[in-house]
C-alpha cells in the first residue's frame, strides 16, 4: 500500500498541481484525514498551491506545518556546505505530518521556478527531489511537459522515467501534461503513461493574475470579471475596423487610455455577442475620458476595465511571462484543473496502484467525492429549468469541466448565453433549448392533456401549461430526453415538485412520495426523513416513507438500519402518535423482514450506544442508526435544521425519493456547491 505519493515535476510551469490536486481529490473519497506537504516553498503563507489545497481540504497538519523549510533557509544552509542538514530538517518536519495522516501526497520543488539566483546553488532539482522521496518512503508520479513536444514526448517521458529510477527512486506512474492534441500516449514503459493536454481554462492566466503581475490599478470590474481566463492579448493600436477583425475570444484588449474609441467599439462587439472578451487594458497611465466609459457602462459588459502606467509595448510584454498559477482565488481554474485530470488519467487504475486502504469513517468530504465519482462512471443526462441564474450557469461550468453529467439548460438561449458572457462562464456542451419555441411543447402539450383530461385539462390549457420550465423540463424526464431534473434556484418546492406528482407519479407500490436529507456529520452520514415534503403522514405512508428511505441510504453506499421515531421508546409511553409509529414499524417489518428496524424508539436511544444499553439492550438498530424516520414534517423539518446548526453538520438535500424518476428540489438559497451535490445524486438516482 502506498501511503505517501511524491509529485515531482521536470522543469517548471509543468503543471504539476493539477496533477497533485487529482491525487489528492482521489485519496480524499477513501481516507478521513490526509496530508500535503512541500519541501520548499518562497516563504509562509506565499505558496499559493499550498494555500489552495490547505483550504480545499480538512487536511491532518495545517499551512505552517505542511512544508520543510523557505527558499532563502534552504539556500542558508547550502550555502554553508550543510546540505545534509538541510535533508534532515524537510524529514523531520515530513514525519509529524506523516504521523497524523492515513496517506501524504507530497508536491515536490521547482528550483529554477522564478526563484532568485542565490538558489542556483542548491542541489540538482531531479537528485534532490528522489533522494526526498527515498527517504519519505513514497512512490514517485513524474510530471512531464508536453507543451511544443509533437514529436519527442516518448522520449521525455523515457528520460523521466529512467532518470528516477537510476536514483533509486520507485516510479508509480508518469504523466506528461499540457500535451498538444493529436499527440499519441507513449508507451514502452512498465509503469502507465497518462496524458493531459493543454488546457486553455488551466493554463491561462486570469484578469486578476494579470492586473497583479502588472500592478495595474482596477477602474472597474467585479470578482467574477476578474476571474475570466485570459486566452489571447490584442494590442488596440489601429483604427476601429482592423481591431475588431482581431477580436478573439477570451481576448485581453491592451490600448492606450486615450483611445476611447477602441474602448468602446470593443465593449459593444463584446455586449453584441460577437465576441467574448476577457477584459480591457489601459496603458501610459491615461484613464479613459468620462463620456466613453458612461457608454461603456451602459453597455453592461460586465468586463474589468485596468489602468497601467507602461506603454503598450512593455505591457504586452510583460504580459505575456506572466504564469498561471492554482490558487484559492482561481477556483474555476481548480475545477478545470480536476475535470482535465480526472477524463485524461485513469482514475481507477491509479486508485488500484495506490491501493489505500479505505477509511471506516465517512467525512464530509469523502461522501460529496464520492457522488461525483459515481455520477461520473455513469454519466446521465439532466435537466436545469432556471437556466438563466448566475449560481445555475456556474454549477453548469462546474459540472461540465468535471464531466458529472451532460446539461440541457431551459430558456431563451440568447439570454442564456448573453447571461454567460456577462458572468465570463463556459457552458459550450450544455444544450440549450426555450419551450415557449421548441419543436417538442406541441408533442408535450398532447401527453399532458392526455395525462391531465380527468382534470378536464384541454389541448389548449395543456399548451401553456408546458410552456413553464419546470413543467416542460419534467415531461423531458417523462419522455425519456432527460433522465431527471433539478430545479428550485429561483422557484418554490411545489411549483418544482408538482408536476413531477402530476406527470411522473409514483413507483408502483409506494403510496407517497417523500425526501431525506443527508446528514454530513464529522465521522459519518445520517439520513432524515421526511423533513420537507409530508406534513403528517398515516401509518401507511410512515411505511412507505422509511421502505424509501433505506432503499435511499443502500444506493449511496450506507448500510440501512432504520430508526422510527416517536417521543416514546418501546412501550414506554401510549398515545396516538406513539400507535401511529408502531403501526408503521409493524408494516416496515411485514413488507421488508430482511431490513433492521426499531420503533417506537426515541432519538437518544437510537444514535447513543450507552442510551441503547439502557433503554433497548437487545436491538439490532438502538445506538447505531442510520435512517432517521420522524414522525411528522414539523419534528422532521426542525430537527434537521438543528442538528445542521448546533453540530455544524452539512445538510444535503432535500432528495426526493419514490418518483418513477428523479426530481429534486434546491433550496432558493442553494450555493453553487449545493447545485453541483444535488445534480450529483439526481445523476445516481437516474441509475436505478
Amino acid at each position: 500500500m502506498a501511503s505517501s505519493v511524491y509529485v515531482a515535476g521536470l522543469g517548471p510551469g509543468v503543471g504539476k498541481g493539477t496533477v497533485a490536486l487529482g491525487l489528492i481529490e482521489l485519496l480524499s473519497r477513501q481516507v478521513a484525514r490526509i496530508g500535503v506537504f512541500r519541501p520548499l516553498v518562497p516563504g509562509p503563507g506565499k505558496d499559493p498551491l499550498l494555500t489552495l489545497l490547505a483550504s480545499r481540504y480538512p487536511l491532518a497538519a495545517g499551512y505552517d506545518e505542511s512544508y520543510g523549510v523557505t527558499m532563502n533557509e534552504a539556500a542558508a544552509l547550502v550555502a554553508d556546505g550543510r546540505r545534509e542538514e538541510l535533508i534532515s530538517r524537510i524529514v523531520e518536519r515530513y514525519r509529524a505530518v506523516e504521523r497524523q495522516c492515513a496517506s501524504v501526497v507530497v508536491v515536490g520543488s521547482d528550483f529554477t521556478d522564478g526563484q532568485d539566483e542565490v538558489h542556483d546553488e542548491l542541489p540538482r532539482e531531479l537528485a534532490f527531489n528522489a533522494r526526498l522521496a527515498t527517504e519519505f518512503g513514497s512512490v514517485v508520479v513524474p510530471v512531464v511537459s508536453g507543451q511544443g513536444r509533437r514529436t519527442d514526448l516518448g522520449a521525455a517521458v523515457r528520460s523521466a522515467y529512467h532518470s528516477l529510477v537510476d536514483l533509486n527512486a520507485t516510479v508509480l506512474a508518469v504523466i506528461a501534461n499540457r500535451v498538444p492534441d493529436g499527440v499519441p500516449t507513449p508507451d514502452g514503459l512498465p509503469v502507465p503513461v497518462w496524458t493531459i493536454p493543454e488546457v486553455p481554462a488551466v493554463a491561462a492566466p486570469t484578469v486578476a493574475e494579470v492586473a497583479e503581475a502588472l500592478d495595474a490599478t482596477v477602474v472597474t470590474g467585479s470578482e467574477a470579471a476578474l476571474d475570466r481566463d485570459v486566452l489571447d492579448y490584442v494590442v488596440g493600436a489601429a483604427h476601429v475596423p482592423a481591431v475588431l477583425d482581431h477580436l478573439t475570444d477570451g481576448a485581453l484588449v491592451i490600448t492606450p487610455g486615450d483611445r476611447a474609441d477602441l474602448l468602446v467599439a470593443a465593449s459593444a462587439a463584446h455586449a453584441a455577442g460577437n465576441v467574448t472578451l476577457a477584459g480591457l487594458v489601459l496603458t501610459i497611465g491615461e484613464f479613459p475620458d468620462p463620456r466613453a466609459v458612461r457608454v461603456i457602462e451602459r453597455l453592461n459588459t460586465g468586463l474589468a476595465m485596468l489602468v497601467v502606467k507602461s506603454d503598450s509595448y512593455h505591457t504586452i510584454s510583460a504580459a505575456g511571462r506572466i504564469q498561471a498559477q492554482l490558487s484559492p482565488g482561481t477556483p474555476r481554474k481548480v475545477e478545470a484543473a480536476l475535470g482535465a485530470f480526472e477524463k485524461h488519467v485513469d482514475t481507477a487504475e491509479l486508485d488500484r496502484l495506490l491501493d489505500v486502504t479505505r477509511s471506516s469513517r465517512v467525512t464530509p468530504l469523502m461522501f460529496e467525492n464520492d457522488l461525483i465519482d459515481r455520477a461520473r462512471a455513469d454519466r446521465r443526462h439532466l435537466v436545469l429549468p432556471e437556466g438563466t441564474d448566475e449560481r445555475i450557469l456556474r454549477a453548469t461550468e462546474t459540472l461540465l469541466r468535471r464531466g458529472v453529467a451532460d446539461l440541457t439548460l431551459l430558456g431563451d438561449p440568447s439570454e442564456i448565453n448573453r447571461r454567460a458572457r456577462e458572468l465570463g462562464v463556459e457552458i459550450g456542451a450544455a444544450r440549450l433549448v426555450d419551450p415557449a419555441t421548441s419543436p417538442w411543447r406541441d408533442d408535450f402539450a398532447e401527453r399532458y392533456a392526455e395525462l391531465r383530461k380527468h382534470r378536464a385539462v384541454t389541448l389548449d390549457l395543456a399548451y401553456d401549461v408546458v410552456r413553464d420550465v419546470n413543467y416542460f423540463g419534467t415531461m423531458m424526464v417523462a419522455s425519456g430526453l432527460a433522465d431527471g431534473m433539478v430545479s428550485g434556484a429561483t422557484h418554490t418546492t411545489a411549483a418544482t415538485i408538482r408536476p413531477a406528482f402530476e406527470i411522473i407519479k409514483t413507483v408502483p407500490g409506494v403510496s407517497v412520495a417523500s425526501s431525506v436529507f443527508f446528514m454530513l456529520l464529522a465521522d459519518r452520514v445520517l439520513v432524515y426523513g421526511d423533513c420537507a415534503v409530508n406534513p403528517d403522514p398515516d401509518a401507511e405512508h410512515l411505511a412507505d416513507i422509511a421502505l424509501s428511505s433505506a432503499q435511499t441510504a443502500a444506493a449511496f453506499g450506507i448500510e440501512p438500519r432504520v430508526a422510527m421515531l416517536s417521543y416514546s421508546t418501546g412501550s414506554s409511553g401510549a398515545g396516538a402518535d406513539v400507535e401511529k409509529v408502531a403501526a408503521a414499524t409493524a408494516l416496515v417489518r411485514e413488507r421488508r423482514p430482511d431490513l433492521p428496524v426499531e420503533g417506537p424508539i426515541q432519538y437518544d436511544a437510537a444514535i447513543d450506544p450507552a442510551v441503547a444499553a439502557t433503554k433497548l439492550p437487545d436491538s439490532a438498530v438502538a445506538g447505531k442508526a442510520t435512517v432517521f424516520v420522524f414522525p411528522d414534517l414539523n419534528t422532521g423539518n426542525n430537527t434537521y435544521k438543528a442538528v445542521q446548526r448546533s453540530a455544524n453538520a452539512v445538510a444535503v438535500g432535500p432528495v426526493m425519493q419514490g418518483l418513477r424518476r428523479p426530481v429534486n428540489d434546491l433550496s432558493r438559497g442553494a450555493t453553487v456547491k449545493d447545485i453541483v451535490n444535488t445534480v450529483a445524486i439526481t445523476a445516481i438516482q437516474a441509475r436505478s
